[in-house]
């Protein structure tokens, strides 16, 4: 790539693609979106239904908290049976502990004590830390919200030290209803029509993956990332995306979209 040459930067961003491409475009660069995910309520809302019923009856001990869309839609789905200051007043009578920033925000929006916070850079494994450092475990049941996936590391490290476990999933991520801008991403990937490749959560790289597996391309589209500068919007993205044997050119830090994007084009085109 020369100097006078565009960088050209596939993003696999979905609710914010609009605005992943104008930073992109401000950038100087050549945007291509390629939606790899979209939210989808759980349609019967029994795990966090049976949750607010043992939050409310005193049989939960800990409730942990992983991100800040996941703790109001969980509030959502238990407005629909218990009034919001009773569930208000209920998690403040129990010990609440978070991942990272963005439920802090929302348990303070709330009015709802946080009592333990893992730092930065705020994995499942500095969450588990913290629980180790400050929450007796055994014998106690522990709630945990879960978002996307469910991180079933987190749950049996836990169950090991004697909690009981309770997941309380309130959404999920499914791949997009049209999935051919993906698919044409993972071919021009492959083509080497992609300078750097950007990922602003841990679940893109395993829809994309799923996607190039679907066209028998998985491995020719992972020894194409290879070649490109890999971006990525925090530590636990990077988590996912080492896992598929996928080396990180640039994070994010702070991890937001304007500070990915100034990086990785920066980044992208001292290569």
């Amino acid at each position: 790539m020369t100097a006078s040459k565009p960088l050209r930067v596939c993003s696999f961003e979905s609710r914010r693609g609009d605005d992943m491409r104008s930073l992109l475009e401000r950038q100087g660069a050549v945007a291509t979106i390629a939606p790899s995910m979209r939210e989808v309520p759980i349609d019967r809302n029994a795990e966090a239904l049976a949750f607010g019923e043992a939050l409310l009856a005193g049989r939960i001990d800990t409730i942990v908290f992983l991100t800040g869309v996941g703790a109001r839609a969980l509030l959502d789905v238990l407005e629909t049976k218990h009034p919001r200051d009773a569930v208000f007043a209920a998690l403040n009578a129990k010990r609440v502990v978070v991942r990272g920033p963005k439920p802090v925000a929302v348990l303070r929006e709330w009015g709802v004590r946080i009592d333990h916070r893992a730092p930065e850079p705020n994995t499942w494994r500095e969450l588990l830390a913290t629980l180790d450092a400050e929450v007796p475990l055994k014998g106690t049941t522990l709630a945990l919200q879960e978002y996307g996936l469910p991180n079933h590391e987190l749950t049996a490290a836990l169950e090991s030290r004697g909690a009981t476990v309770v997941r309380v999933p309130v959404y999920r991520w499914e791949l997009p209803e049209d999935v051919e801008p993906l698919k044409a991403a993972v071919h021009g990937t492959i083509a080497g029509e992609f300078d750097a490749l950007l990922f602003t959560s841990a679940q893109q790289i395993h829809h994309v993956l799923q996607v190039a597996e679907s066209m028998g391309l998985r491995e020719a589209w992972i020894a194409a990332a290879r070649g490109c500068c890999v971006g990525s919007i925090g530590p636990t993205c990077s988590e996912a995306l080492r896992e598929e044997g996928l080396e990180i050119g640039v994070e994010a830090s702070p991890p937001k979209m304007g500070h990915l994007v100034k990086a990785v084009v920066e980044a992208a085109a001292a290569r």
